[in-house]
Order: C-alpha cells, then sequence, then structure tokens
C-alpha cells in the first residue's frame, strides 16, 4: 500500500465509522435513562474501529499495554496543562470577542457518574481505538515527514489524526453550538489529539493516547462537579 493510499484509505474509513456511529447513536435508543445516548454512538465507533483494526492487519500494527507509571508522569501533566491553558486562552478569546461561555452540550444532559464513567473512560477509550489506533497506526510508515515543535517532532500522522479528530467533532453544529463554542472545542480537541498522538507513537502504545485524551476530559468532570456543587 502506498504512502497516499494510506492517506485516501485511512481518512474515508475513519469517516464511515465515525459518521455510522453518529448515525445509529442519534436513531438507536436503549430506552434506559442512566445509558446517554452517546453510549451506543461510541460502542459503535469502538467495535468498528476493532473490526476496522483487524481487518487492515496487515497494512497496520497496532499496540496496545498497561505503561509503566514513571512514563505516565509527563503525558498526564502536560495534558492537564494543555487543557487548562487553552480552555483559559479560549475563555479570554470568548469574552473579547462577545460571546458567552457554554457547557457541551452532552455534558449538560449527564451527572457527574455518567461523565465519569461514558465521557472520562469510555469515550477516551473508543475514539482514541479510531483516530489513534486506526487511523494513527495506519499512517505510520509516514511518520519520517513532519515538523519540528520545542524541539520535538511531531509526525505527519500524528498531525492528520490530530486534525481529523479536532474537525470530526464539527459535528456538534448539528446541537446549535455557537461558532465560539465550536472554535474552542476544535483548537481543544486537535490539540489535544497532537499530544496524544506524540506519546503513542513515542511508546508505541494506544494506552498513553487514551490516558492523555481521559486527561483532556478531565475538565469536562471537573465543571460538571462544579455545577453540580
Amino acid at each position: 500500500m502506498t504512502n497516499i493510499e494510506r492517506i485516501v484509505y485511512g481518512l474515508v474509513i475513519t469517516t464511515v465509522i465515525f459518521l455510522t456511529a453518529i448515525i445509529i447513536g442519534a436513531k438507536l435508543h436503549l430506552g434506559i435513562d442512566f445509558f446517554p445516548s452517546s453510549f451506543v454512538t461510541h460502542t459503535i465507533m469502538l467495535s468498528l474501529s476493532i473490526i476496522g483494526i483487524f481487518i487492515m492487519r496487515k497494512n497496520l500494527s497496532y499496540s496496545i499495554s498497561i505503561p509503566k507509571f514513571k512514563t505516565l508522569i509527563k503525558p498526564i501533566v502536560y495534558g492537564l496543562i494543555l487543557a487548562i491553558i487553552i480552555n483559559i486562552l479560549m475563555t479570554i478569546i470568548t469574552k473579547i470577542a462577545g460571546g458567552k461561555d457554554e457547557m457541551h452540550p452532552v455534558l449538560a444532559k449527564m451527572s457527574l457518574t455518567q461523565v465519569l464513567i461514558f465521557i472520562f473512560f469510555y469515550a477516551s477509550i473508543a475514539e482514541e481505538m479510531l483516530f489513534r489506533g486506526f487511523l494513527m497506526n495506519l499512517l505510520k510508515p509516514l511518520k519520517v515527514n513532519g515538523m519540528i515543535v520545542f524541539k520535538h517532532m511531531i509526525s505527519l500522522p500524528v498531525i492528520i489524526s490530530a486534525s481529523a479528530f479536532g474537525l470530526a467533532h464539527l459535528i456538534l453544529l448539528k446541537t446549535g453550538a455557537s461558532p465560539f463554542f465550536l472554535l474552542r472545542i476544535v483548537v481543544f480537541v486537535t490539540c489535544l489529539g497532537l499530544l496524544a498522538g506524540y506519546y503513542q507513537e513515542k511508546y508505541d502504545n494506544n494506552s498513553y493516547a487514551i490516558i492523555v485524551h481521559m486527561t483532556g476530559n478531565s475538565i469536562g468532570v471537573i465543571s460538571i462537579f462544579l455545577v453540580n456543587n
């Protein structure tokens, strides 16, 4: 498979999996109040991602294992710093531009327990399995190309998967979210995706991407906790 084919197949299959999960998640309801609609969406996303990894196993190598604790400190700390800085900056920009603070429409409908289970844990796993586990690993041969940021190599697979991850969140347009909120989310998740991809590539382990994602989602957990208290 050529590099161009990897990019085309990767983006097309990722888009199909993502949209299929969104469409089915919007139409299929479990009828159990505790399970939000996002649970179905992420279950479909996770299942199709695993199937995609299996089908494309000759063209991508997937690796996941429990990381050593000492190697987790930097990803977690940098993930928290990134989440705080981006959210503060975007809040300031929103205020200056005359916008107003908004809560994520999915989080607004959930309790703290639901956010912990379905967003902090489950969404992090499902989304990372697709965007880093499938897409980025399929693009792994392109990692010799990229750009240097603060003396660190950010490879093309990391950039492409992070960009796709960010653009995928434009789906929030259908919730009626404001342009300011959309910009905030896209910028935040794209930057989070760059960090998640960097550490996955560094250790060749999807667990690092999931942990960075969870760290980013912890801001949502904190916001729900503050609202409910």
